[in-house]
């Protein structure tokens, strides 16, 4: 199984800028200790020459004194307590000519200046800094003061700024880890989101699709090929809707474990929907290998699931393509799997299908038939046959079927056993129906005012199993039948068998609804379901129709059959109709087995409603037909 791909170009991405950001933060660290420790040097100097001032202010009224008075002695007192000032090396009274008056040195190496000038002066080189003072009566007074203190402090506020922004710079490294840990963290879970599958842990959709592109690119290197299978479960449906959602996924996840126990660690199983999984085979050889592989799949998904106490039974309809041979690109294998998978739906499910041109045609035969069929009724396309239904004992038309037919203006004439699948599916048939039920009650009202249907009990419509499940279904038909003004005792309904038995309790109240507005019912197809006598008995049902199938083996194979579903039907009350009856030795045995009443082209094919309403005026005596001759 394909483990989930990481995006290295993500987290490349993402330690570049860790790194970036690192970077910034020392250089904007940096910038700060810088100009902080050049702000401590501009406050020191300020301190040093406040200090001088303050020096000097106090010392020049002495000194000023002394140098007027000439008295040397006392000059040199003013500056002697200036040794309790371990910052100034050298201090010096001038005279009003320029000449050394009295001078402190803290050291005897340091010698007068020759012409000091006034205000602050640095000296960086040789570690001082002078002032020189003018005093009131002339002269002037000059101090040296060494730097070194000041040196000092600035190499400790410098250490101590770098301290500091070396802990702002682990803690904001610290930071960036912990924010790019818990980026990598969102990231690789928002990767595991996008590219995993969280019910069965398999790769998704998206991983998916760039497996599947890496490996077309290989094969395309290599030489080779890839298969790729497309597998459905059958009827997963109905495990959600009566076990819930939640078996559901647990069934899904033991699917997958199956899936990956069986198959080599080549091989990539994902799970792209619902109840649809894919492996991609690589390298595969050819079809037959493929097909292998999918009857292995089938064979572990045939052992029963045990699921919180039920045994419950998967099979999968799996379609099989094979790259470079069905497809050149991702999207058209893909397509071209999925076609095949659905030809084997089709086939009767619980099978696999290796695609074929062929498949491919249908499937786009199939898309433009919906596409036409959703404008046939706007082009006004579509219309009805009538198949009339003879009474065996009294020779007479009692009832006739409408029967949709289509001539589309780009297909041509197309039956209803293509098309009508087609519409269910798509969703049309309840428009069709509509429609179906609409035409044929104004047709009938038509006759019925006419006087043609003096010995006619119904006009049959089929009912599709989406119109069973419509809402508006008996809107629809009251509206219908008021529009029309068509009796409702007229108007028959079949359902088939199957459809009946898909929600037996919700089609029970819709029948009886029916029926309680005077419409008859009867079951189509009957024999071809699974319907039971204990259902049967509560259906409010009028008449059974013998599906063709049987009818067609008679006499014969199917002789047992229909005479035992002709007796359990009167047995319940039911009238019987055989449809599909083509030979008279046919309509012999219906009529010796009791049967009521028969359809089929012996008596007429489906025909127009002009043909049909010059039959009913013909009035017709069919008896002649149903009596084999001596």
């Amino acid at each position: 199984m394909m483990a989930p791909l990481r995006l290295p170009s993500a987290q490349l991405r993402g330690d570049r800028i860790s790194r970036l950001n690192l970077l910034a933060a020392a250089a904007m660290l940096a910038g700060a200790s810088v100009l902080l420790v050049l702000f401590q040097w501009f406050t020191l100097q300020a301190a040093l020459q406040r200090d001088l001032r303050i020096q000097s202010e106090m010392l020049a009224p002495a000194a000023d004194r002394s140098l007027r008075q000439g008295d040397r002695l006392a000059a040199e007192q003013v500056l002697a307590p200036l040794a309790a000032a371990p910052h100034i090396r050298q201090a010096l009274i001038y005279s009003p000519y320029g000449a050394p008056f009295a001078r402190y040195a803290r050291g005897d190496a340091d010698a007068a200046p020759a012409a000091p000038r006034a205000g602050l002066q640095l000296d960086l080189l040789a570690g001082s800094a002078s002032m020189l003072t003018p005093l009131p009566g002339g002269g002037a007074l000059f101090l040296r003061a060494s730097l070194a203190p000041q040196y000092r402090s600035l190499a400790q506020f410098a250490a101590f700024t770098l301290l500091v922004s070396l802990c702002a710079f682990g803690l904001t490294a610290l930071l960036v880890r912990r924010t790019r840990l818990a980026a990598q963290h969102a990231e690789n879970h928002l990767h595991y989101l996008a590219h995993v599958d969280p019910v069965t842990e398999l790769p998704n959709r998206h991983e998916f699709n760039d497996a599947l592109a890496y490996a077309l690119a290989r094969a395309d290197r290599q030489d080779s090929s890839v298969g790729l299978l497309l597998l459905d479960l059958d009827n997963f449906k109905v495990v959600n809707d009566t076990l819930g959602h939640h078996c559901g996924d647990q069934l899904l996840k033991l699917v997958a474990g199956r899936l990956v126990a069986i198959l080599r660690t080549t091989d990539i199983i994902c799970r792209i929907g619902g109840d649809e999984f894919v492996v991609i085979v690589e390298p595969a050889d050819d079809s037959s290998e493929m097909a292998s592989v999918a009857r292995k799949i089938l064979a572990v998904l045939a052992e029963p699931f045990d699921l919180e106490g039920h045994q419950l039974y998967v099979s999968a309809s799996i379609g099989v393509s094979l790259y470079p041979f069905d497809a050149k690109d991702v999207a058209t294998l893909t397509r071209n799997a999925d076609t095949a998978m659905y030809h084997a739906k089709h086939q009767g499910k619980n099978r696999y299908a290796v695609f074929q041109a062929e498949m491919e045609l249908r499937a786009q035969r199939r898309l433009r038939m919906e596409a036409n069929l959703r404008r046939a009724l706007q082009n006004e396309e579509l219309y009805l046959h009538y198949q009339p239904q003879i009474d065996l004992r009294s020779g007479r038309i009692v009832g006739v079927e409408a029967l949709i037919r289509w001539h589309c203006r780009e297909m041509g004439q197309l039956s209803p056993a293509e098309f009508i699948p087609v519409a269910e599916e798509s969703g049309i048939i309840v428009d069709l129906g509509r429609w179906v039920l609409q035409s044929a009650c104004r047709q009938a009202a038509a006759w019925c005012k006419a006087g043609l249907l003096d010995s006619l009990e119904h006009v049959a419509v089929n009912l599709s199993a989406c119109q069973a499940r419509d809402p508006g279904l008996m809107d629809d038909i009251r509206a219908i039948l008021h529009e029309t003004q068509l009796p409702h005792a007229l108007l028959e309904l079949e359902i088939t068998e199957g459809v009946l038995m898909d929600n037996v309790h919700a089609n029970v109240e819709l029948m009886r609804r029916l029926q309680d507005t005077g419409i008859h019912l009867s079951v189509d197809d009957f024999g071809t379901g699974y319907s039971s006598m204990s259902y049967l008995k509560r259906l409010p049902i009028d008449q059974l129709k013998i599906d063709r199938s049987f009818v067609h083996d008679l006499p014969g194979e199917g002789e047992a059959i229909v005479t035992a579903i002709i007796a359990m039907a009167h047995s319940l009350h039911l009238k019987v109709v055989a449809e599909g009856v083509e030979t008279l030795q046919q309509v012999e045995f219906l009529r010796t087995a009791g049967c009521d009443n028969v359809q089929g082209f012996f008596f007429a094919r489906p025909m127009t409603a002009a043909q049909l309403t010059a039959l009913l005026l013909e009035r017709r005596d069919w008896s002649t037909r149903t009596i084999l001759p001596a």
